[in-house]
């Protein structure tokens, strides 16, 4: 569990000494419950829980577990609440509840419009007909064998252009964007302008007229139909088929740690160009860790943190800025003097984190293997047990997960990977691992090597609400040189918009014969 630290701002040496008492304290606690749990990991066996859960906070084994193996914290507890809320996460959760609020309107509008919109276009050809026998059906004429065809020709082109159209409409939405897609707005203002133009022709020349030729009436709604395959047509090239051929270069950075990606993009707008953007971030990115960021800020800190800066013409004779801007020269000045020596610290850490990384991870791939052996050993004496006295694969997780606690939690804290992995999603993906029958080596692998970020739990990586931010309008297409910014509370995505250049391929036609050559031997030879 993460905690807070509140210092009082009275009674700091008394408060100082408590807080060292106490760390002296837990440092003793600590050493004690290691010295238990390395007893205790030496025999670890596969036996029949009890009703509880292995984990709970009711059994003493769950909290050895989640408190000496998981959760090795210091806290120390004053009068500050941690799940107080200030005046700027008021304001700041006000305003997210609005802009879900009217995302959710505008897209529920959007799709109350296209409802209507398909209602009025698939109702229309039968108001055509069914309209005239409504209205005057003594004066029709009969329907021949043709118009009855036409009958059986509108019942199929109708169906099949429900089904398209749900095919490529009606399909659940990947992400609300920040403006309409301009495509789909002028398809849908193509057909509504289409289906109110044939209403009016229907209306001034046939049920003003009240037209008797009921054929003629038939064919005029087939024609409809026809057109609105065509519309459909239309709508496939445009929304799905303009975009398959690559046309540009996207360059994808992320800011924090410069991770880089390119892909391949068609001749799509800038918002529906950074839709497809985060898509394939969620897959290609590994996830954002800004705990290997700390290292470089600490070394930097560190530094600074030997140099002062005196002013020996007292705090009256310097202006505030002046002041300031000297101190600060004065201090990249030593700082510049002190970069000599910076390279070889910098060296013998990195050196030494490998170290650490190696032995961890050796210790961690040991405890691994022969918590698996144990597993693989305990189920062959579960195949000669009774049914009722198998162990489950979550039983099992939970029983042999203390054995290989220690090692995994050492090796994440030297990775800084502890803050993407909790306890829970370990056990549950130790109690697949067991189902499956897979190796130790498949289950380590995803904490050896990083994963994208799908990976991981949503709660590490979902960001709520992306901003995309551009200099040209968002519904704009592609052009080379185009950079845009995806924004979100963590980091930014910077993309780099370049066109794929025109290649000209020319072709050289080589003679077969130029290829032939003769080899000429000598019968003699020298002895």
């Amino acid at each position: 569990c993460l905690t807070r630290i509140f210092f009082a701002p009275f009674s700091y040496t008394s408060a100082a000494a408590r807080l060292g008492e106490n760390q002296v304290e837990r440092s003793r606690d600590r050493h004690k419950s290691r010295s238990k749990d390395s007893r205790s990991e030496k025999s670890v066996t596969i036996n029949t829980p009890p009703a509880e859960p292995l984990l709970g906070d009711s059994t003493v084994r769950g909290e050895q577990v989640q408190d000496d193996n998981w959760g090795e914290t210091t806290t120390a507890v004053t009068g500050t609440s941690e799940h107080s809320l200030s005046q700027e996460d008021i304001v700041r959760i006000t305003k997210d509840l609005e802009d879900s609020v009217g995302l959710d309107c505008r897209r529920y509008f959007t799709l109350t419009l296209a409802v209507i919109l398909g209602l009025l276009v698939f109702l229309t050809p039968l108001a055509f007909l069914v309209l005239p026998h409504l209205l005057w059906p003594e004066r029709l004429q009969s329907c021949g064998t043709a118009c009855e065809g036409l009958f059986i020709s509108v019942a199929f082109k109708l169906l099949i252009l429900l089904l398209a159209v749900w095919a490529l409409f009606f399909r659940p939405p990947r992400a609300g964007l920040p403006r309409v897609f301009v495509f789909r707005a002028l398809l849908a203002v193509l057909v509504l302008l289409f289906v109110i133009s044939y209403w009016l022709f229907y209306g001034v020349r046939i049920l003003d007229s009240q037209d008797e030729n009921y054929q003629g009436i038939v064919q005029y709604a087939v024609s409809l139909v026809d057109a609105l395959l065509f519309i459909h047509y239309l709508a496939i090239v445009l929304l799905e088929l303009r975009q398959l051929q690559p046309c540009f270069s996207v360059c994808v950075a992320r800011s924090t740690d410069g991770e880089t990606r390119h892909y391949n993009l068609g001749q799509l707008s800038i918002q529906r160009a950074a839709l497809a953007i985060l898509e394939h971030y969620y897959c290609d990115f590994s996830v954002n860790n800004p705990a290997l960021l700390s290292a470089s800020k600490t070394r930097a800190a560190k530094h600074l943190a030997g140099l002062k800066v005196y002013n020996v013409d007292g705090p009256g004779n310097n202006a505030a800025t002046g002041l300031a801007h000297s101190q600060s020269r004065a201090m990249i000045a030593a700082a510049a003097r002190r970069r000599d020596s910076s390279h070889n610290e910098l060296y013998y850490e990195e050196a030494e984190h490998e170290r650490r990384v190696r032995k961890r991870k050796a210790r961690l791939v040991v405890a691994v293997e022969e918590a698996f052996t144990h597993i693989k050993r305990m189920q062959e004496e579960d195949q000669k047990k009774a049914p009722g006295d198998v162990m489950d694969p979550r039983e099992a997780a939970q029983a042999i997960f203390p054995s290989m606690a220690r090692a995994l939690q050492k090796y994440l804290r030297t990775t800084k990977q502890q803050h993407c992995h909790s306890m829970e999603s370990i056990q549950q993906h130790l109690a697949f691992c067991i189902t499956n029958n897979m190796t130790p080596k498949a289950f380590l692998e995803s904490y050896l090597t990083p994963g994208p970020t799908l990976q991981y739990s949503r709660d590490h990586w979902l960001a709520r609400q992306w901003t995309l931010i551009s200099e040209a309008s968002v519904t704009s297409g592609l052009k080379d040189g185009s950079v845009f910014l995806l924004k979100c509370v963590d980091f930014n995505l910077v993309v780099t918009t370049k066109k794929i250049p025109y290649i000209q391929m020319s072709e050289e036609y080589i003679d077969p014969k130029s290829h032939k050559f003769v080899l000429r031997l000598q019968s003699e030879t020298s002895v």
